[in-house]
């Protein structure tokens, strides 16, 4: 399959990345396992605790990552898209989610107040993705979606981004440990490091989120050669915080789970990039 490439607003032309279907699909397994297990090991008391979002306790966090889940099926179930070519990237999903977000915040409620067991909700939508994993890593079939067609692929790399961001939430509301997949992880960290190059083109800024990603960001002097002038770097789940607004950018530096240097390096009115 041809190389896609998106052309950036200086110009410039951007090759997006690529992601692999098969560890895709073995990462996703592993995260909605990993999900339900942590579903399962909440006391009543936990899941009545708040899960750090506006508006949400942990019940409302288990019946979104239900439905973020549940999403792969039920997007395989519907029509395929009328376009020929896909028309969202992975950086512009990130970048245009927050358009979104009433949307998925009021169905989100409606579903909580007429769940009674959000686990058992989740372990719902777990049956219903088994049959068509394979499916859910199709790179020639183009899903339609809010912000137009997609690829099944790259949706289901979006599922990931979903489960391990509110994956930390829960972990972080109730103390108890969501496993994060390494390979969910990485896809995350690359979608979120991807979406910041998207958000800001440039060469003047390197963001290093070792080991997973490196991205040049930032209009500025483009850098060509030895040490960039200006060089971010953190840790992948610090990063995952920041990038969708858990974590403060100025915090973050001064706690030292930032290293910025330069004076192109303040990434703080760029962040987040997924709301």
């Amino acid at each position: 399959m041809p190389s896609a490439h998106r052309r950036s607003a200086t110009g410039t032309t951007r090759k997006l990345r690529a992601y692999d279907p098969d560890r895709t699909r073995k990462a996703l397994i592993a995260q909605v396992e990993a999900t339900a297990d942590a579903a399962h090991r909440l006391t009543p008391e936990q899941r009545s605790l708040p899960s750090g979002l506006a508006g949400w306790d942990v019940h409302h966090l288990l019946v979104h990552l239900a439905l973020q889940i549940d999403a792969v099926p039920k997007f395989l179930s519907g029509p395929e898209a009328r376009a020929r070519t896909a028309e969202v990237s992975l950086p512009r999903w990130a970048l245009s989610n927050g358009d979104v977000a009433a949307d998925l915040d009021a169905r989100t409620r409606e579903r909580a107040a007429r769940t009674e067991d959000a686990p058992a909700l989740i372990d719902a939508a777990v049956a219903d993705l088994e049959p068509v994993l394979e499916s859910a890593v199709r790179e020639d079939l183009l899903v339609p979606g809010a912000f137009g067609a997609m690829r099944m692929l790259d949706f289901t790399v979006t599922r990931l981004v979903e489960l391990v961001v509110h994956g930390d939430d829960l972990a972080r509301a109730t103390g108890v440990a969501v496993h994060l997949d390494r390979q969910a992880l990485a896809g995350t960290v690359r979608v979120l490091a991807d979406a910041l190059a998207a958000k800001a083109p440039g060469s003047s800024v390197e963001v290093r989120v070792p080991p997973f990603a490196v991205v040049q960001c930032v209009e500025g002097p483009r850098h060509t050669r030895g040490t960039p002038p200006n060089v971010v770097e953190t840790s992948p789940l610090t990063w995952v915080r920041l990038a969708t607004g858990r974590e403060e950018w100025t915090r973050a530096c001064e706690d030292g789970a930032v290293a910025a240097s330069g004076e192109r390096a303040d990434l703080g009115d760029l962040l987040p990039v997924l709301r």
